[in-house]
């Protein structure tokens, strides 16, 4: 029996009647041979940590856009963040740790720069639309290793796929991820905003403060025990109505108060502009392309896709720097 064989036999021992267990996967697209140590699901998690994509994450903004200061968060954090709020409530409750892990270091893969002033933008110009959950799926399936792709299960892929409010994934583990997520932004842009001088802690709304606290070490303390204890020992993970109620008053609070603060959101309009406008030149210089993403389109993804995978796939400096390159005029001799 290999190791692997033997820690599958354990999570049929140790883990939930709810959980999803390793051998059960549905698989992968792409059958192939079984690791001797590693079961499906931290395979998936080493793949997704060893790829390019998740090393461009620390270079991409999550809400505060270039801010002067070492602490804020960037795109990498907030996915740790996320990993680990995730490996907390599945060990609790049981879960597969490895999976909630895979698909919380993947869910945002496929973020553009700028954060979701780059994912608006590119809504709003290619006709296809654009959602960076579907974008991540497609960095995972196809833009990795030149087109070959992570080939990870399908529970990952749903997982990553499904994380956003508005869908909601199949496995409990892909559930607890989609919880992290709002958790872990709720916590963390608070913690900003508070570092930037946006808001106070005694700002919060006495009536959200009284039902999960008033820093963000009591919320995140009261969310997580909260949804472990309502959800253990049933088939789902959710909040108390209490504490659901009153994290969507929190975001609410939030978007009013911060992601549509005219201080945290200053440069905002002009990351839009930029990747506007880095999207119509590579529409009309489809030619200057990278190599990969030339081939891409001559095997017959349509334009306007590749465009945007390859706009996403910048990091804020990178954007930033190809503009500059492209639009800024340079000092010559002649």
């Amino acid at each position: 029996m290999t190791i692997r064989e033997t820690l599958e036999l354990m999570e049929t021992d140790y883990l939930s009647p709810y959980a999803t267990l390793s051998m059960n996967s549905k698989g992968r697209a792409k059958p192939e041979a079984e690791c001797d140590i590693r079961p499906v699901f931290q395979r998936d998690r080493d793949r997704i940590l060893h790829s390019k994509a998740f090393r461009r994450l620390k270079d991409k903004t999550q809400v505060f856009l270039s801010p002067e200061g070492d602490h804020y968060r960037t795109r990498l954090t907030h996915t740790l963040e996320v990993s680990q709020n995730a490996r907390t409530i599945a060990k609790a409750l049981r879960l597969n740790e490895d999976l909630a892990e895979a698909i919380a270091l993947g869910h945002d893969l496929g973020h553009t720069p700028f954060g979701h002033a780059g994912e608006r933008a590119l809504a709003e110009v290619c006709p296809f639309g654009f959602e960076h959950n579907e974008q991540s799926v497609r960095q995972v399936e196809l833009l990795e290793k030149e087109g070959e792709g992570l080939n990870l299960t399908w529970e990952v892929r749903d997982g990553i796929r499904n994380h956003q409010t508005s869908s909601m994934p199949e496995t409990l583990e892909g559930k607890v991820v989609r919880y992290s997520d709002k958790i872990a932004y709720t916590y963390h842009d608070m913690d900003d905003a508070v570092r930037a001088g946006i808001l106070k802690e005694s700002d919060v709304p006495r009536e959200i403060g009284e039902v999960i606290g008033y820093t963000p070490r009591e919320r995140l303390n009261a969310f997580i025990h909260d949804m472990v204890v309502t959800s253990q020992g049933t088939d789902d993970v959710r909040l108390s109505d209490d504490v659901e109620r009153a994290m969507r008053d929190l975001r609410q609070f939030m978007f009013d108060k911060v992601y549509s603060n005219p201080v945290a959101k200053a440069e905002e309009d002009k990351a839009v502009s930029l990747v506007k406008t880095l999207y119509e030149y590579f529409m009309t210089h489809t030619n200057e392309l990278p190599r990969f993403f030339l081939e891409l389109g001559l095997g017959g993804e349509p334009r306007e896709q590749v465009v945007c995978d390859y706009i996403s796939s910048m990091t804020d400096r990178y954007a930033i720097a190809l503009y500059d390159e492209l639009y800024v005029p340079k000092f010559w001799m002649g």
